[in-house]
């Protein structure tokens, strides 16, 4: 899956526990209804936001990721998250001036001489 939108933050690398860390970006979607979308890279992923910052377009391949746990008192408990592993910038198209062809002059076309008013179709216009 691929998120795409404008880098909102990207927050500092956390160090979890001795064998474990995180980093998160923060993606506002360019969609009728933006969305306003986390996405955590993990371990050697991290690295992939040094090059990025806040403004650029860019494009987030993810997957989604979904765990259960059961808490002391026993209530079991879904969570989900969103896990980054490429990101790319997205270059903005330059649009192409299209030139149009110039027009003829008026005068290289000459006027109808063989035009018969009894002769017309049936066209409305």
């Amino acid at each position: 899956m691929e998120v795409t939108g404008k880098v909102k933050v990207i927050n500092a690398e956390q160090q979890i526990s001795a064998t474990f860390k995180k980093r998160e970006l923060v993606v506002t979607t360019d969609e009728q209804y933006p969305q306003t979308i986390m996405i955590e890279f993990t371990q050697d992923k991290c690295d992939l936001l040094n090059n990025y910052t806040p403004g650029e377009a860019v494009k987030v391949s993810i997957n989604l990721r979904g765990r259960e746990w059961v808490n002391p008192q026993g209530e079991t408990k879904y969570f989900n998250s969103i896990q980054g592993w490429r990101i790319e910038k997205i270059q903005a198209e330059a649009p192409v001036a299209q030139q149009m062809p110039p027009m003829p002059a008026a005068e290289a076309f000459a006027p109808a001489t063989n035009f018969k008013e009894e002769e017309h179709d049936d066209l409305p216009f």
